[in-house]
């Protein structure tokens, strides 16, 4: 594993960092789970390819720099330093557009990869059914073979994106005579505005609707929507799951500001005298570097032209548990404070309404796919140190905003492991294909 980036490389990360110094909002979008928010990032998304940022990894005719694994890489360690919001468009860009790079055909490709680049078209992944989740091969959602193409039936539900997207992608079971469930699937794609389709955002506590379930009365879908052979769609999806599991869904970038913020957090209001939680701060910087220096590693083996395979599941368990441990590090770092909205703790100076200079929250390097919220009257401050005395309000400068809530994030957290591929499923695929463990009982 080569280490040393070459002059090229480093020429790259310059124009990235200074292309998103001057680009990235002041202040931090809407959520992408509301639909004002969802519109907001859809604009980002083609501010971000009018430049070749979008997709900076893909070839310049579908709208990328062609750039290799290493710059991508680069950009995403840069992207998320610089406090960058959340990517509406990562289901497309992550999971769909690998999929069609391998198995899609040149018209395919041509037709879907240069709207979803510019943020066009927002892509919902749609897998999951309401008896189907771990156990995707279960799945009940029909295709029909119709004249010049498919009729779909079925439900879908924690479809990611859906309640806001333009399309989805996912599995139906094309044969159900098939002798084993895995066999007789086929790989589609679809739009969410089709006669037949209809979208039920699914409620949560915040109010956000984040999911939708996908109900499909006789869809029709042409047979140029169908990725690779009919029938074959278990075999693709297990490539499309390696690389959400893998590289693309959570970049090394993501949990190196996440471990950056929480250290400023600590140097801030830590005390020195809490050596344990002083050594959990050391563990979530040490698990940060740890995860690059693998993801790293299996980017040389890519270039070499090796594929990763059933190590994803290894990378996928790691980074699910890391940023779960990470928050609640920071919560507890925090205490009481961590249960309030928008409370970071001190990490530097707020203007106050009478000049007074009071410890501001730490930098809002985002950490999760959900934007802080939008700009406006600031959250009420914590209670601050002994030495500090309390402002009214917090009233940041022009060129600061309030940072994402740790408390936020740590709720998204807690999904990591049954995204993706149960954690559960993970370590049953590491123990018997890695480990070359026996099967257990099922």
């Amino acid at each position: 594993m080569d280490l040393e980036f070459s002059a090229a490389q480093e020429e790259f990360r310059q124009e990235a960092r200074a292309w998103l110094a001057a680009h990235v909002p002041s202040d931090p979008l809407p959520s992408l789970e509301t639909e004002e928010g969802f519109a907001a990032h859809r604009a980002w998304e083609g501010e971000l390819a009018a430049d070749r940022w979008s997709v900076v990894s893909w070839p310049e005719e579908y709208g990328g720099r062609g750039a290799g694994i290493v710059e991508w890489l680069v950009f995403e360690e840069e992207y998320y330093a610089a406090g960058a919001p959340g990517r509406v468009s990562q289901n497309g860009i992550s999971l769909l557009a690998p999929t069609l790079f391998d198995f899609g055909t040149p018209e395919q490709r041509a037709r879907v990869l240069p709207p979803m680049a510019r943020g066009e078209v927002i892509w919902a992944q749609a897998w999951s059914e309401p008896e189907a989740g771990s156990d995707l091969a279960s799945l009940r959602s029909t295709a029909r073979r119709a004249p010049g193409g498919w009729v779909l039936n079925g439900q879908k539900t924690w479809s990611s994106r859906a309640a806001f997207a333009d399309r989805a992608f996912g599995l139906f079971r094309s044969d159900p005579a098939a002798d084993r469930p895995h066999r007789g699937l086929t790989y589609l794609m679809f739009p969410l505005d089709a006669a037949g389709v209809t979208v039920r955002p699914i409620g949560r506590i915040d109010g956000k609707p984040a999911f939708a379930e996908l109900f499909l009365d006789d869809v029709f879908v042409p047979d140029e929507d169908v990725i690779g052979e009919p029938g074959q769609g278990w075999r693709i999806a297990m490539a499309t799951t390696g690389e959400e599991r893998g590289l693309t869904l959570r970049s090394p970038g993501r949990f190196l500001a996440t471990a950056d913020r929480l250290l400023r957090d600590w140097r801030a209001h830590g005390d020195p005298a809490d050596t344990a939680l002083r050594d959990r701060v050391a563990d979530a910087v040490i698990g940060a570097r740890a995860y690059q220096l693998f993801t790293w590693s299996n980017a040389s083996r890519f270039e070499a032209g090796e594929a990763i395979g059933a190590e994803s599941s290894l990378n996928k368990v790691f980074w699910s548990e890391y940023d779960i441990g990470v928050h609640e590090t920071a919560l507890d770092l925090l205490g009481a404070d961590g249960e309030l909205r928008g409370a970071e703790g001190f990490a530097g100076e707020w203007s106050t309404p009478d000049g007074t200079e009071h410890a501001e929250p730490a930098d809002r390097a985002g950490t999760t796919d959900t934007a802080a919220p939008p700009g406006g009257t600031p959250p009420p401050c914590r209670t601050p140190p002994p030495d500090r005395t309390p402002p009214t309000d917090w009233i940041p400068p022009p060129d600061r905003t309030p940072p994402t809530d740790w408390t936020e994030g740590y709720v998204f957290a807690l999904a990591g492991p049954i995204y993706a591929g149960t954690n559960e499923i993970q370590r049953d695929i590491i123990a018997e294909r890695l480990l070359g463990l026996p099967k257990g009982r099922r």
